[in-house]
């Protein structure tokens, strides 16, 4: 009998694999070729077992934003990490130069923040050894770890970062405020502050259009997580802590 449910349970499966192959090709073969590589190529969480959290910062650097986040960090004793897009970098260098020097790390995030489901991988290869050599002349340091951009993991994606050894590294599924919407102060805190747990990497911005509602939520989410025992790290330390606990 019970073979008999597991038979019926598995056809009903495959079934709806088929369905979904069918209604959305690219849907399917983007999250089964996630699925399919190598998961330490995948960042999206940290250790579970370490009070440890990985806030990440998109699409700067912007020269009024980037700086005050930067203050907020340092009160805070707080290390983080800024995916940034290369244009960026290329107007606002100083900005990048002092999150370096205070121990944050810089990530790729493309040139333009290109739309990856509508280019090619020879396009993406460009704005991405673009982004590189632009970050490496201003800072010294290639990043070995890249987002792409919206959080899109096509085969593109995962063929770029295996050409350039590179991580890819995405945020914690119920670590995303949006706050690039400006969705309100409060609602940025809350959706942090009730959802956390260790080992989250949170995704946020420090270049919005319009003025920035991230900067006012930091002044709570910051000391209300260094008071419940968190510490803020790097992606690349909280990738060397979770493979010290394999």
């Amino acid at each position: 009998m019970n073979k008999k449910i597991l038979i019926i349970v598995l056809l009903i499966i495959l079934s709806l694999i088929g369905c979904l192959y069918l209604s959305n090709t690219t849907y399917f073969k983007t999250h089964i070729a996630i699925f399919l590589i190598d998961s330490k190529q995948i960042i999206k969480y940290g250790p579970k077992n370490q009070k440890v959290i990985a806030l990440t910062f998109d699409d700067g650097p912007h020269p009024r934003f980037t700086p005050q986040i930067l203050d907020l960090l340092k009160k805070y004793d707080a290390k983080a990490t800024f995916f940034v897009l290369g244009r960026h970098v290329e107007l606002y260098p100083t900005v990048i130069k002092r999150a370096v020097a205070e121990g944050h790390e810089i990530g790729n995030h493309t040139y333009t923040h290109i739309d990856i489901k509508n280019t090619s991988l020879k396009k993406l290869q460009n704005e991405f050894e673009k982004t590189q050599n632009i970050i490496f002349s201003v800072t010294g340091i290639k990043p070995k770890i890249f987002r792409p951009p919206f959080g899109f993991c096509t085969e593109k994606v995962i063929k770029l970062a295996n050409q350039n050894d590179c991580k890819i590294i995405l945020w914690s599924n119920h670590q995303d405020s949006k706050d690039w919407s400006n969705p309100g102060v409060q609602k940025i805190i809350k959706k942090t502050l009730s959802n956390v747990e260790n080992g989250d990497i949170i995704l946020l911005h420090d270049y919005v259009e319009g003025p920035s509602q991230t900067i006012e939520a930091l002044k709570t989410i910051l000391p209300e997580l260094k008071n419940r025992g968190y510490e803020f790290v790097t992606i690349s330390k909280l990738i060397t802590l979770s493979s010290n606990n394999e």
